[in-house]
């Protein structure tokens, strides 16, 4: 029991502490608990009082900040006076970061207070600072436009033959730091300017550049095909020719120099008497025809090239929607320059026609043929152009193609009235002027072959002997044009062949002596004759060979013996006749059909781009230049 006792005495002596513990502990918790309460009354009002302060210390800030920026509003037409007077010149970024601020103010006014007399004078300013720019980007455009040098233009439509793949020249027209300033202004004026008047400033000043480039070229052209004569018009490059064959280039001036060899010759008889032909052969005039050609022919292939450069360059500047328009209004002048000039080239032969001055015909031809082959890449960098404008190059074609054939049907007419004048003829049967005349433009004629018989087939009543010569001819568009073509250039030669024998015929019954008369008409075929051969590669005869063996060789189907009746073809409108003459003019009939269709094959002596064959005619007292 003792221990007992105590343990039990022990446990209630425990007991009671911790009752004991327990009240302190819950009066200590609930002191602190009052206390708490008591600090939480107190610091909540504070707190609240404090938020309070901090927002309306915010309120403040912003507001102070927003009468700062509408106070800077105020300031931007004093701030920015000095950049927008001294111009954007040197400093485009400073300039537009500027003209950007009075943007803001315009804006800001418009907004909130559009009576402000603040607008009026911001306005003012920004209308002042777009001024500037467009000022400036006239001011560039008309520093840094200038023509392309003409070595540069003849470099970019020069063609090397020796080079698989050509070098292209880039034609550097603007500086690139002064092109980024330009389109930088170009786009803002787009964005914020709302007027199209610089589009109108661009295609003026550039316009202006692309016309004397050309014209520099021109000058250029002149003064060294005059001293030097070494230039070659890019019609006459290899890849241009009516034949595709290496040859030496061959100048048009080289034709009309023959043909006024053999005017001068064929002018003055033996006697020493001048004939009674009105072509009098001016050389230093013919020179400068033949400059004044052939540098046509380098400005139409100039104009392609600089206009292709411009459309490239206008694209990076002008908005895309305005490119064409832009384009066209661009190369108005410069190509209205080349079509008056080339208009004023066929008024010039159109006059000379009315003067009987068919070789006036001949500076059409290098001309004529250089637009045709030209005419696709013209139509691709007019593409998108007005109609107006795409229409002038086929039109100055067509004008071309219409006088050249009138001259050639012109000029046989003419072959076959030519009056039989006794003061106008040989005293010695020798050569006659008029054959000499017509075989030598027909030798440059075939210089030309295709243009030629294109001309003659663009005639829309020659249409009509379509069906008459060939109507088996059916398998394509181009190859029955072009066999028309060749077709009727053929029949055309003979067509001249056969005047010019009706002609001579006439002629030689003006000698009195019988005798005198047959050597006249022997002479001038053989003449004929020789001429035809030496162009066409045909045989060679000579003098004393039959007219069977000439026959034989030549193609024809002519009998052997000298007696035999020859018949002709009522084209020609030929007697038959049983002596050499007759038989000799079957054979230059048989040769003037083959001569187009043989010409693009020939040697280097042969048509469309020989060299010039000096040869004297058996014919005592006569010598003769031909040009084969």
């Amino acid at each position: 029991g003792r221990r007992e006792q105590e343990t039990l005495s022990f446990i209630r002596e425990n007991l009671e502490k911790s009752d004991q513990l327990t009240k302190g502990m819950v009066s200590i918790l609930s002191s602190f608990e009052s206390r708490l309460m008591q600090l939480e009354n107190s610091i909540i009002p504070v707190h609240k009082q404090t938020e309070n302060l901090q927002r309306l210390q915010e309120n403040v800030d912003k507001t102070l900040s927003c009468m700062d920026h509408v106070i800077s509003y105020y300031h931007v037409a004093k701030d920015t006076d000095k950049i927008i007077r001294e111009g954007p010149t040197g400093r485009l970024d400073e300039y537009l970061a500027c003209i950007a601020k009075i943007q803001k103010a315009v804006d800001y006014f418009q907004d909130n207070n559009p009576d402000s007399p603040e607008l009026n004078t911001v306005k003012g300013r920004f209308e002042k600072g777009k001024e500037l720019l467009e000022a400036e980007f006239r001011s560039l455009l008309t520093r840094y436009s200038k023509p392309v040098p003409p070595i540069l233009i003849l470099d970019a439509i020069s063609v090397d033959d020796e080079l698989e793949v050509q070098e292209e020249v880039v034609l550097e027209h603007l500086p690139e730091a002064v092109l980024q300033d330009i389109i930088c202004i170009a786009s803002w004026l787009v964005e914020y300017g709302r007027n199209q008047d610089f589009m109108n400033v661009y295609f003026q000043i550039r316009s202006n550049q692309l016309d004397r480039s050309i014209k520099g070229l021109k000058d250029h052209f002149r003064k060294n095909s005059a001293s030097s004569g070494v230039l070659y018009s890019p019609a006459v490059q290899t890849k241009r020719k009516d034949t595709p064959t290496k040859k030496v280039p061959k100048r048009p001036g080289t034709i009309r120099k023959a043909q006024n060899l053999l005017k001068q010759y064929s002018q003055h008889g033996l006697d020493g008497k001048k004939g009674g032909s009105n072509l009098t052969p001016l050389e230093g005039k013919d020179d400068v025809l033949d400059i004044e050609i052939d540098s046509y022919i380098h400005c139409i292939s100039a104009f392609v090239k600089l206009a292709q450069s411009e459309y490239a360059l206008l694209t990076e500047i002008i908005p895309e929607h305005h490119q064409k328009k832009t384009f066209d209004s661009l190369i108005q002048e410069a190509l209205d320059n080349l079509m008056l000039e080339g208009d004023n080239i066929v008024s010039a032969a159109r006059r000379a026609i009315m003067r009987h001055d068919y070789s006036a015909v001949l500076t059409i031809f290098p001309i004529l043929r250089h637009l045709k082959m030209s005419k696709s890449e013209f139509d691709a960098t007019l593409q998108g152009t007005a109609a107006s404008t795409k229409n002038k190059l086929p039109a100055l074609i067509t004008s071309m193609e219409t006088i050249g054939a009138k001259a050639l049907e012109e000029f046989a007419d003419s072959i076959k009235n030519d009056p039989d004048k006794e003061y106008n003829m040989p005293k010695d049967g020798t050569v006659h002027e008029l054959t000499s005349n017509a075989i030598l433009f027909l030798q440059q004629l075939l210089d030309f072959h295709e243009t030629a018989g294109a001309m003659l087939a663009s005639q829309v009543l020659l249409t009509l002997t379509l069906f008459v010569f060939f109507p088996e001819t059916s398998s394509s568009v181009s190859s029955y044009t072009s066999e028309f073509s060749k077709r009727l250039l053929s029949t055309y030669i003979c067509k001249v062949l056969g005047n010019l024998q009706l002609n001579l015929l006439s002629k030689s019954k003006v000698y009195e002596d019988s005798a005198l008369s047959a050597i006249f008409l022997h002479n001038n075929y053989n003449y004929i004759l020789k001429s035809l051969e030496k162009i066409h590669a045909g045989p060679q005869v000579s003098d004393g060979a039959s007219v069977g063996e000439a026959e034989n060789q030549g193609g024809g189907e002519v009998p052997k013996e000298e007696g035999a009746n020859i018949h002709y073809d009522p084209w020609f409108g030929l007697p038959g006749r049983n002596t050499h003459h007759n038989a000799g003019q079957v054979h230059l009939c048989v040769v003037a059909e083959v001569w187009p269709r043989e010409n693009q094959g020939q040697g280097p002596n042969q048509a469309d781009g020989g060299e010039g064959v000096l040869w004297r005619s058996h014919l005592p007292g006569a010598e003769w230049v031909a040009n084969g």
